[in-house]
């Protein structure tokens, strides 16, 4: 045989080699390489139950994280700044001092309204208390002794009225003076009786009633000034973070000029603008979701608190406030006064729906389909899948509304439908409730175990 016999024959024989390959590659795709899959047995997939539930349809409102309070502080006299210890983005607890005031003059003026008042308060006891024993004694034994020089000056001016009318032995000027003087002697004895039961009765009621109400006086005198030297610290009058500085150290400020701005962010309001068209589904107290694009989406759960009753006259929107726990740390309060929220509230009223996880839908071009299980009913179970057309509905958390040929109870597969085929027979290794949970574990792959 001639070589060039030889090469042509080895040259078919190359080229039929090569066009085997191609067709059996060929033949694998087609197939979906369906025999390299599952060789030896059905494929092992996740699978979870259609469950029915009341649910709403919802939508996503724009809105933005609000502090719960927020107050302007300024100052309620005028005065001097001594001290001002807080900065910008400092957090200050309820009565905490945000600016000093000089307090010399208001200081002494208090003290001198303390002393005054302290005298009159001793007056007061001093009346309330009424005469000492000692006193009582003392006007006693002036009345006695007023009483004996009267008994005397009486018995003289006897005597000598006696002696004149006798024997004329006196003359007319001693009469007249014996008289004057028990006259006297009198009038100092009925003094000391009266003094005497003065200081028995003790003081009159009326007496004390003016005494204590020149200390009520002075004892608001004395509150007033108390009052304006607080008014001389300036505080805040709850919990939360400075947020702007209205002055500094040395600075002059007059009555009602703001000192500091303080928010409360310890619990933060979403505060969302919803359509006229969903505001009467929402209630005070539901429950609904806000979503934080700030924080990579990050979602927390708030409480509906009120619908304010005033609506925006051009885009027909209402304010609906949503209350949320914050998050502090080292670093601040985690929702801040200014970031974009997302509420997610309900626009419809509640109804019965069928729900399947989001992860059991198979999206095919324009249609939407899931595989179900037939004739598997629990974990470790075999069966063959079938793909079922759907229609979406209503979405809530992880689970969507699906309308179709599926009922409540079945089973849909939700890991491993990435290469499934219709009518492929599958084991079903575990069986989720709540596809979060699947999420959180390890994932199975839908290759056959061999």
């Amino acid at each position: 045989m001639s070589r060039l016999v030889k090469r042509r024959i080895l040259k078919r024989r190359t080229a039929g080699s090569s066009g085997f390959v191609v067709g059996v590659f060929a033949a694998c795709v087609l197939s979906t390489c369906g025999a390299l899959a599952q060789p030896g047995g059905p494929a092992v997939v996740i699978a979870a139950r259609l469950v029915e539930r009341t649910v709403a349809a919802k939508q996503s409102f724009v809105g933005s994280i609000e502090p719960t309070k927020r107050a302007t502080i300024g100052s309620a006299v005028s005065g001097r700044v001594t001290e001002f210890p807080v900065e910008a983005g400092d957090r200050v607890e309820k009565g905490e001092k945000l600016a000093q005031l000089l307090t010399a003059t208001i200081s002494l003026e208090l003290a001198a309204a303390e002393a005054e008042l302290e005298y009159r308060r001793q007056m007061l006891a001093e009346l309330e208390n009424g005469s000492r024993p000692e006193e009582v004694e003392q006007a006693r034994a002036r009345m006695a002794a007023a009483n004996s020089r009267f008994e005397f000056a009486t018995a003289r001016r006897d005597r000598v009225q006696r002696v004149f009318l006798e024997n004329r032995a006196v003359t007319d000027d001693e009469v007249g003076e014996a008289v004057s003087l028990a006259a006297e002697a009198e009038e100092a004895y009925a003094e000391a009786k009266a003094a005497h039961s003065l200081l028995v009765a003790g003081p009159r009621e009326e007496v004390i009633a003016q005494s204590r109400a020149q200390v009520k006086i002075q004892e608001a005198v004395v509150e007033r000034l108390r009052d304006q030297l607080a008014k001389y610290t300036i505080i805040t009058r709850f919990a939360g973070y400075v947020v702007t500085e209205h002055t500094e150290i040395g600075a002059w400020v007059s009555s009602g000029d703001p000192v500091a701005e303080v928010v409360a962010v310890d619990r933060v309001e979403a505060v969302a603008q919803v359509s006229m068209q969903s505001v009467n589904y929402l209630r005070p107290g539901e429950r609904v979701e806000i979503n934080i694009p700030a924080l990579e989406g990050r979602s927390f759960e708030g409480v509906v608190v009120t619908t304010v009753p005033q609506g925006d006259l051009r885009s027909r929107t209402f304010p609906v406030k949503v209350l949320l726990e914050n998050e502090i740390n080292d670093a601040g309060p985690l929702l801040k006064p200014g970031m974009i929220a997302h509420a997610v509230l309900p626009t419809g009223a509640p109804r019965t729906v069928l729900l399947a996880p989001k992860d059991a839908v198979v999206l095919d071009q324009s249609r939407r389909s899931m595989f179900v299980v037939d004739k598997a009913s629990g974990e470790g179970q075999t069966g063959a899948v079938s793909l079922v057309p759907v229609t979406l509905g209503v979405a809530s958390g992880p689970w969507i509304e699906v309308l179709g040929g599926v009922s409540a109870g079945q089973l849909v597969v939700v890991q491993g439908n990435e290469r499934l085929r219709p009518g492929q027979e599958v084991k079903v290794s575990r069986v989720v409730d709540d596809p979060l949970a699947a999420a959180a574990k390890p994932s199975v792959s839908p290759v056959s175990s061999r």
